[in-house]
């Protein structure tokens, strides 16, 4: 049987080596229906002649995809949007911060004896210098003292490989760049969950797959998984040896389990997530009807899940929702998400009912709550994040260039892609002047350039630490050959395969143009005939050199043409690519502008 829960107050340390099985506030309300549960009360109160005591509240508090984001994010990374009550939207800005969250979370906690705080995954990876410079373990010493009790994986915690994983969970000092700080890392006090992710040689899970709380008498069992479809997102380096199951089969065989073992009440913590019609964190994506209000992966998960689980924690997209998708039995069953980067935090109520131990589905109720800066800063976070700054500032305080303006990352296409794309391009062009163009992923790029400064570097300087930000996955910068109906080929698979649903737009350097149809379908949204080089028309069998990162040089988001090119040649990271841009093309007296994101003519 997996380990119970530790109460918070005091809270013990939960070593968890075995969980290994292999060696290497406006908030939105959904509710699942209109009249309350008689006697769904919290600890202590009477419940109108039921037995006293047959119910008990148990409070989830929930977010994901933080990845790292230990100091407030900044820029479009640190608001959400808002829908009023006339139905305009607002938006929020500054929101977000460990050291704010924090303060919600254990505000959120009082009162709530039998409270139990969990994540779905991403909470690591593609993060900030202040975490990533030092492997994640900033972060992961965050969220012990955050009080987190278990989490998923996600794409992201295999960014290292599974060894790296490893060592998150259980502690030990990094194998080439040692122990940080000269102190031995101690390890998560969380259990991470993997029950789809199994090694390939002995064809057992990675990770425990599940978890069981326990407060007293309640039990509440937790599955965690990722996205199936991780390793065509991850690095192939980072998926090595492992094997990526299917996410309903896996919590499905592992809600029987659990029932087996006398767990009733469950909840899955799944890597995956969905596509809200609004972008506001309080919209009500109920009002279609259920769950009409959301599209993508997660529907169809949701919809064949066995009705033996209870709720769903999702995460991924970075989009927050709060809505009940119905089961295969047709009862309505609450997912969330809680966006990404700390901006929101997730309550929701399950009402367990001692006589059965299962969860009161009709009495499940739950809101997205912003994580606002205008509470007190946990004291705990701003010491953590003060003793890791001080090792991280004379690496990260270096001025690399300067800008004019904020260079943001939002759009189909975006200046930030666009001044990417170009920088990888002048890079290219370093190692073969016949370098033609360069393509970059919209998911590589993690943050914007905000001419407000941090700390006091001032306004318009561009520092490591926010180069870093935005590129921190230390790709290299390979060099490619492909014909020219390869190039068209890898352009039209943006928008089909596994991208059909939702594009993935390559950022495009200079000289690249093309239009982007989106009210046509599949492969055709892509105008083959507009598509242009330095105003020439593509020649299908032509050669060009293209330069990219490794990441999309290995076929990854869908692009196995990109995965065919010849000619190889393999650069630097791509981090110094854009710090070499950044320096050679700004100074003080001459910043760069925001480029104006007109490569692609956008159809809608």
């Amino acid at each position: 049987m997996p380990a119970s829960a530790q109460s918070h107050q005091p809270r013990r340390r939960r070593r968890t080596n075995r969980l290994l099985a292999a060696a290497a506030g406006a908030v939105t309300v959904g509710a699942l229906a209109a009249a309350a549960l008689p006697g769904a009360a919290s600890a202590g109160e009477s419940h109108r002649g039921y037995d006293l005591g047959r119910y008990q509240d148990v409070q989830l508090l929930s977010f994901n995809d933080l990845h790292g984001n230990l100091e407030p994010p900044a820029g479009s990374s640190g608001r959400v949007t808002e829908v009023q009550p006339d139905g305009t939207t607002k938006t929020i800005e500054g929101v977000g911060g460990v050291e704010y969250l924090a303060t919600h979370l254990r505000e959120a906690r009082k009162g709530n004896p039998y409270s139990v705080t969990a994540a779905g995954g991403d909470l690591v990876g593609a993060s900030p210098l202040l975490s990533g410079l030092f492997h994640d373990e900033p972060t992961v010493e965050a969220l012990n003292k955050l009080g987190l009790d278990v989490t998923s994986v996600g794409n992201h915690e295999f960014d290292e490989g599974a060894k790296e994983l490893a060592r998150l969970q259980n502690g030990g000092c990094h194998p080439t760049d040692g122990c940080a700080a000269d102190k031995e890392f101690e390890g998560a006090d969380f259990p991470y969950l993997a029950a789809n992710v199994l090694d390939e040689k002995t064809g057992k899970p990675l990770l425990k797959p599940y978890w069981v709380w326990k407060r007293n008498d309640v039990k509440v069992g937790f599955i965690g998984v990722t996205l199936e479809g991780t390793p065509n997102i991850v690095s192939a380096e980072g998926v090595k040896g492992l094997r990526f199951e299917d996410e309903v089969e896996t919590i499905n065989k592992y809600a029987k389990e659990l029932q087996r073992q006398g767990v009733k009440s469950i909840v899955a913590l799944i890597h995956e997530g969905g596509f809200p019609a609004s972008s506001s964190y309080n919209y009500d994506c109920d009002s279609p009807g259920a769950g009409d209000g959301v599209s993508g992966p997660i529907v169809d998960i949701a919809k064949n899940i066995s009705p033996q689980v209870d709720a769903l924690v999702t995460g991924h997209t970075h989009n927050a929702y709060v809505c009940t998708i119905p089961d295969p039995a047709g009862n309505p069953r609450m997912v969330t998400s809680a966006a990404s980067f700390g901006r929101l935090y997730t309550d929701t109520t399950l009402t367990y009912d001692r006589v059965t131990g299962d969860i009161a589905r009709t009495s499940v109720k739950s809101a997205n709550h912003v994580v606002t800066r205008d509470v007190p800063k946990a004291p705990d976070m701003t010491r953590l994040i003060s003793d890791w700054n001080a090792l991280a500032a004379p690496i990260g305080n270096r001025p690399i260039g300067y800008i004019s303006g904020d260079i943001n990352r939002d759009g189909t296409e975006s200046p930030l892609g666009d001044l990417i794309a170009d920088a990888q391009l002048a890079y290219g062009k370093s190692l073969d002047p016949e370098t033609d163009l360069a393509l970059m992923n919209p998911g590589g790029i993690r943050a914007p350039l905000t001419y407000a400064a941090k700390a006091g570097e001032g306004d318009g300087v561009v520092t490591y630490a926010e180069g870093f930000t935005v590129q921190p996955f230390a790709n290299t910068v390979n060099l490619r050959t492909y014909t020219g109906a390869q190039l068209i080929q890898a352009l039209k698979e943006q928008v089909t395969g596994g991208n059909a649903e939702a594009p993935k737009i390559l950022q495009v350097s200079s000289g690249l143009t093309y239009t982007l149809d989106l009210t046509k379908t599949g492969a055709d949204r892509v105008v083959a005939d507009s598509i242009r080089l330095n105003g020439a028309p593509i020649d299908p069998a032509a050669a060009y050199r293209v330069a990219m990162n490794s990441f999309l040089a290995g076929g990854g988001d869908g692009f196995t043409t990109l995965g065919q090119g010849t000619g190889e040649v393999v650069g630097a990271d791509d981090l110094t690519a854009l710090e070499q841009y950044l320096t050679a093309n700004s100074s003080p007296a001459d910043p760069i502008a925001p480029p104006a994101a007109d490569r692609i003519t956008v159809v809608k």
